[in-house]
């Protein structure tokens, strides 16, 4: 089974998104095996987007994201990244196609309630920074059979 990262922004936890968004993940059928709600320390936001380090936009991320609560999680399923990717919608909120999260909640990419690994490589790099093994839980739950051939 693929696993993903995925945070709700301190904008989508203010606006109390955090059980709609929860919610559309485990309609689509994955399991959550991950989540905390959690300050983020100045020095895993640098390292969470150290990829945009040399953008001019970069200081301003990294105050937002530790700006207030995060909610941090780990899913769980077949395609997960890709498909989690799709329920997020685009980074440019305006660009996100009704029906995703960011295209039902968000406006401005500064504002875009949420992030999702953009891929397996980032997704096994994220939650390994956002958690420790013992955080995560392996499970099965009852309903699989009713998701997967």
């Amino acid at each position: 089974m693929e696993r993903t990262f995925v945070a709700i922004k301190p904008d989508g936890v203010q606006r109390k998104l955090v059980g709609e968004i929860i919610g559309r993940f485990e309609a689509k059928g994955f399991t959550l095996v991950g989540l905390k709600q959690m300050m983020v320390p100045k020095e895993l936001a640098e390292k969470h987007y150290e990829a945009l380090n040399d953008k001019p936009f970069f200081n301003g991320l990294i105050e937002f994201i530790t700006s207030g609560p995060v909610v941090a999680m780990v899913w769980e399923g077949d395609g997960v990244v890709a498909s989690a990717r799709k329920l997020i919608g685009a980074t440019n909120p305006l660009a996100s196609e009704p029906g995703t999260i960011r295209g039902d909640f968000a406006v401005n990419v500064g504002r875009n309630v949420i992030h999702g690994s953009d891929a397996l490589e980032t997704a096994q790099r994220e939650i390994a920074l956002w958690f420790s093994e013992e955080q995560l839980s392996d499970w099965t739950p009852t309903m699989m059979p009713w998701i997967h051939e």
